[in-house]
Formats: C-alpha cells, structure tokens, sequence
C-alpha cells in the first residue's frame, strides 16, 4: 500500500479542530502532525478544505420490501451514493418475515449485500416475530455484531409487535447488550384514523401527515420509554419528528434514564407544505414517521444543540415516483412510505452550520461520532485519529451546489431536495485509505465496501 498525505486541511472531529497533515498508511490513519512534518508517496493539497471523518448512516433501507414493492436503491447504487455524499459506513436493516427466524432474515440481507457496497456496512435486525426461538437468536446476533434491534411500534399486520412482545425483547436485550430501537407511533390508533379518513374522501398525501399525529408519536415514545425503564433496557427512537417525542426524550434523559433519539434532515428541511403539494406531488414526501408543521423544526434544532437527540440518520428509503409513490394514488395509505437522502445528508447538515443551528464539531459528533459510538463501531469509525480506518472526506466549505434529481446519484426519479441551494460539497472520499470519489470523479467499485460486525453500544459501557 502507498502512504498518502492528506496536507493543509482543517481537521474537524467531534471534539477538535486542528490544522494538521494526515498520514493513511495500510488503510487506517498512520498519523497526524503539523504541517510539512510528515512525507509520503502521494500528496494531496487540502488547503483551505476540511478534512473530516466519513459519515456513518445508522439508519438505511436498501432493496426494503415494502407495501407491494422495493426501495429502488440497490446495495451497489445505495452505497455509491452514500460515497458520493461523504458517508462511508451505512448499517442497513434486515428483515425477520412473521414465521420465520432472524438468522434466515439476516443472511437474506447478507447476501443482498455482500459484493455489492462501495463503502463498508453493518446490519441492524428488525424483530417482527417476538418468541423463545426469536429471543434466542438474538443473543447469538450478538455475538456476531448484530447488537440492534427494531421494533415497530406501527404497520399492525406487517411489523407490528404489541407491548408483551416489546417488554420481552427489552428484557433480553437488557442481558445480551443489544440495542432495541424504536419506531415510535402508535399503529392501532393511526389505522382507525386512516380508516376514517378514507370514508370521509380524504384521499390525498397530505393526509398521510394528518392522520398520523403527533400525540400518536409522543404517546408511543412514552410508552416505549416506560417499557424499556420496566425491562431495565436502554432504548433508542428512530425518526423522531415531533416537539411532543422531543420533550418525552428530553424528560427520560434528565431522569437519567439510557434513552437515545435520532432525527433525519427530512424533519429539519421539510414540512407538511411538501406533503400539501398539488398534483399528487405530496407522494414524494410520504414517509412515517411523516413531516410535520414547520413549527417542529426549531425543537428538532434545539434538541440536537442540548443533546436531548444525538444522531442524525436519513431513513434512506426510496420510491420512484412514477410507478411506486403512484400507487397510492386515490389512497394516501397505499404510497409506500420513505424519502431519498442518503446522498444529501453530509451537506444538508454542513448547511445547517452554516445556517448557525449548529457547529461544525456537533456537524461531526451527530453524522459521524455519535452513530458510530452509538452502535459499537467507534473508534475504527466516526473520528480521524492514528489505528482508525481511513475513511476520509475533503470538504470543500466554500463551494456551492444546488441540490437536483439531474446530477443525484441516487437511484431514484425525484429529489426530495430539488432546487436547495447549499454551501459545501464533498470532493474526495477514502475509505478504508482506497479513494472511491476522487475531486468529484467516482473512483469505487462494488465490492469494495465490507460487513463490519459491530461491539454493543458505547454509551452503556
């Protein structure tokens, strides 16, 4: 392997900011020292950039089965994105189908994946099916470095687990480490409403938003929290949408409770105004949990400035507009659910720095630190210091993109992001030390990307 010198940038961790060369020798981060120190075969000049840690997306749904169709991003195209974007690890979630066990599941996924990713990955495991076998398994996941599991909350029929089957799973993780995460909503209440709105011919996207309330996700985020304080199990909320989520989150944590919260820039940027769009175009904005009133966005803000929410995720869920998101159209409840983003996450939240909502430390703590600590990958990802993997990105701070369909490299017909205008843009990715987008040329390859099994959550240590 060539050393490489990465020489000139500002280094920006979650806990420093540093003007520093980097050395990545055999893959990982040799060295940092201060500049002209250090020698090396290749020199690149990354004066006036930052050189920051790649991003990890805890939180993606590559090839998803869902509503009678597939999330149209393949594991080869998901992952080239997220390179594309500055995300260097994703975990991704696997399916348990009610019947079956999560091993038959988890090596569905494996084989999806293995191969095909450009940037590393992990899994998550969802649990559909709580029973001895299940709750057996999990502990053997584990094991492995599979050390989360989700649960739903929502989607009765489908992914639904009632209270007992939640408490159980908590229990269990409570002994094996693992990590149960949550989506939040209650689904029992949410289908009588949509019931009722379709008698009613309330058949368009935007009530998807109406009917999925806000007080039906703070309520399951209480209950959750209740239930994972009775199991003696830390738990962490996906997809937090809500000011009311927000406050039962911020009321746990100052009870001392292990309770974590994830947000994604679909909360932060967009609103129930996207949901509200003419012509059946709202369907591209159709993801639960769903947008809500641009008012939420100020409390998602603070709660990512005073820790109450601690990672930022996208939810990568995509659905082409023509011919998936269409088929709900005349039934609101038959749009399959889920956003584009894993390409836009990166630079949607360097935006917000600009923006003054947050730092550039907290930039890297929510989108690469956090995550990675969160679900036991840290410290080979999520920072730039010597033994850490050398996954990389130059960051221009000063350049200036508009976000579009035309030039996404996502797998998807439509931006949920068309037309923004943001400050920064990504121009050369390593990882692992192998450059996989060199100054806005990919350079990756599928296979590329490895499985990366993970430790148990590092905040519980």
């Amino acid at each position: 392997m060539t050393r490489t010198l990465i020489h000139g940038g500002l280094v920006i961790t979650a806990s420093d900011e540093v003007h520093a060369d980097v050395l990545i020798e055999d893959g990982r981060i040799a060295a940092l020292a201060a500049p002209g120190v250090l020698t090396a075969d290749r020199t690149i000049d990354a004066t006036g950039k930052y050189v920051i840690p790649g991003g990890v997306d805890a939180h993606t749904h590559m090839e998803l089965p869902f509503g009678g169709t597939f999330a149209s991003d393949t594991f080869e195209t998901g992952t080239r994105a997220a390179a594309w974007g500055g995300t260097t690890t994703i975990i991704d979630f696997a399916v348990q189908s009610v019947g079956h066990g999560l091993r038959e599941g988890l090596d569905a996924w494996h084989a999806k994946a293995e191969g095909n990713c450009a940037v590393d990955y992990g899994f998550h495991m969802i649990v559909s099916d709580v029973n001895e076998d299940t709750l057996k398994e999990m502990d053997l996941l584990v094991e492995e470095g599979v050390t989360s599991f989700k649960q739903f909350m929502a989607y009765p029929g489908v992914f639904y687990s009632d209270d007992g089957q939640i408490l159980r799973a908590m229990q269990r993780s409570a002994d094996n480490g693992g990590l149960i995460m949550m989506h939040a909503e209650n689904g029992i209440a949410i289908d009588v409403l949509v019931e009722q709105a379709l008698a009613r011919g309330e058949t368009d996207p935007r009530f998807h938003g109406e009917v999925r309330k806000a007080l039906l996700e703070a309520e399951a985020t209480h209950r959750a929290i209740r239930l994972a304080q009775v199991a003696g199990a830390p738990l962490y909320v996906v997809h937090v949408s809500a000011m009311e989520a927000v406050a039962e989150l911020a009321r746990a944590r100052d009870e001392g409770l292990p309770v974590f919260g994830e947000t994604c820039p679909q909360y932060l940027f967009l609103s129930t105004d996207n949901l509200a769009e003419p012509d059946f175009e709202g369907a591209k904005y159709v993801c639960s949990t769903p947008l809500r009133p641009r008012e939420h966005q100020a409390k998602l803000w603070q709660g990512l400035r005073t820790n109450d929410l601690q990672v930022v995720s996208t939810d990568h869920c995509p659905f082409c507009f023509s011919g998936q998101k269409e088929l709900g159209r005349g039934d609101f409840s038959k749009i399959p659910n889920g956003l584009p983003g894993v390409e836009n996450r990166m630079d949607l939240l360097h935006q917000a720095v600009v923006d003054g909502h947050i730092s550039r430390r907290r930039w890297i703590e929510i989108a690469c630190a956090t995550p990675a600590r969160m679900f036991g990958l840290y410290p080979k990802k999520g920072t730039i210091a010597p033994g850490a993997d050398a996954d990389v990105v130059i960051y221009d701070p000063h350049a200036e993109q508009v976000i579009s369909v035309e030039t996404h490299h996502m797998n998807v017909d439509y931006s949920a992001y068309e037309g923004r205008r943001v400050t920064g843009r990504v121009e050369t990715v390593f990882s692992r030390g192998v450059p996989v987008v060199t100054e806005r040329e990919y350079t990756g390859h599928a296979g590329h990307g490895v499985f990366t099994p993970r430790s148990t959550c590092q905040y519980l240590n």
